[in-house]
């Protein structure tokens, strides 16, 4: 894993294998939480905080996905077994 996104990831609380909503959830109620206009928060972790959104995000937007079967059946693996029955 990148440095950048490890510590993307570090700096919002989230595990290795999230998803683009979850990563956008958690951004907000962090934002939320942080935001220097609301609840006296503080300015430089706001900072940390976008960075590391801009970050994920990034790196989302550019990924490439695979559609493949193989990658179908790990991602979903109950879809893939019940589409083997379909008549």
């Amino acid at each position: 894993m990148q440095p950048s996104i490890r510590k993307a990831l570090e700096t919002l609380g989230l595990p290795p294998l999230v998803t683009r909503r979850e990563i956008k959830k958690r951004y907000r109620q962090l934002a939320r939480r942080h935001h220097p206009d609301r609840n006296a928060g503080d300015a430089r972790k706001m900072e940390e905080i976008n960075r590391a959104y801009e970050t994920l995000m990034e790196y989302v937007e550019n990924f490439r996905f695979r559609f493949d079967e193989e990658e179908m059946a790990q991602q979903n693996p109950q879809a893939h077994h019940s589409d083997k029955f379909k008549i």
